[in-house]
């Protein structure tokens, strides 16, 4: 199964796909989500969010500025302030 996953900013929807994991910058330290994740909210500090298509690729980088992560039975959304 796969993570479904969201990148937004206030001016668009960066992201919606499905993926294997993200490892998203947050402010107590990174953190990397798969399908089935318990489900928690997070505040994201300035870094790269890195998405890993499948299982081995090497992930795809994007920079974001602050915001919010929130894994749910839906999946992973992160709300940046400012994303890529």
């Amino acid at each position: 199964m796969a993570l479904h996953f969201e990148l937004v900013t206030p001016e668009k929807l960066v992201r919606s796909e499905e993926v294997w994991q993200v490892v998203v910058p947050g402010t107590d330290g990174d953190f990397g989500v798969l399908e089935g994740h318990a489900p928690f909210m997070s505040t994201v500090r300035d870094g790269t969010i890195q998405i890993f298509a499948s299982a081995g690729a090497s992930p795809e980088s994007i920079p974001v500025q602050g915001g919010f992560a929130e894994v749910n039975e839906k999946g992973l959304t992160v709300l940046a302030e400012k994303a890529g």
